[in-house]
């Protein structure tokens, strides 16, 4: 399902509305160019959860962790990461945890990754305006298809 946004508020709403259907475990993918929306969508899922903290993008960090929510919520950034690298971090542990699981870049363990996911691609399109973004949501696995189904996304 493909979706258009204008403002980052938008891009926000969506990853806020999303939350209230995410359980434990749960793994999302984002990809998408720099600066194409992956962390403001962060934001909005993290206050969906209702985070409070400010979220920051994990590129330096690899992962950052939030526990103030209605779930944990670990945002992790395999941009610098090597196939392979995610047992040194323990990705295992986070992917079987009580938490959420938001990946950028997520291309970069392709062969780490759980069975089910739900992959999110953000496009920018400068040629529409400065934060034109479509928002691709690709579900794989039964949850993440009941998601898209029950959710506003198929409405």
């Amino acid at each position: 399902m493909k979706f258009n946004v204008n403002t980052p508020e938008e891009t926000m709403s969506y990853g806020k509305k999303i939350a209230d259907y995410l359980k434990p475990k749960d793994v999302i993918l984002l990809d998408g160019d720099l600066g194409a929306g992956k962390t403001t969508f962060t934001k909005g899922l993290a206050e969906g959860l209702g985070i409070k903290r400010n979220i920051k993008s994990p590129t330096f960090t690899i992962i950052r962790e939030y526990q103030d929510g209605r779930l944990p919520l670990y945002h992790m950034d395999a941009y610098r990461l090597d196939d392979g690298s995610g047992d040194e971090l323990g990705l295992e542990e986070y992917f079987n945890g009580d938490g959420i699981n938001v990946i950028e870049w997520s291309n970069f363990i392709e062969n780490e990754l759980p069975s089910d996911y739900l992959k999110i691609i953000f496009k920018r399109d400068d040629s529409k305006g400065d934060n034109y973004r479509t928002i691709d949501f690709q579900p794989k696995g039964e949850h993440f298809n009941n998601i898209i189904k029950e959710s506003y996304l198929e409405k």
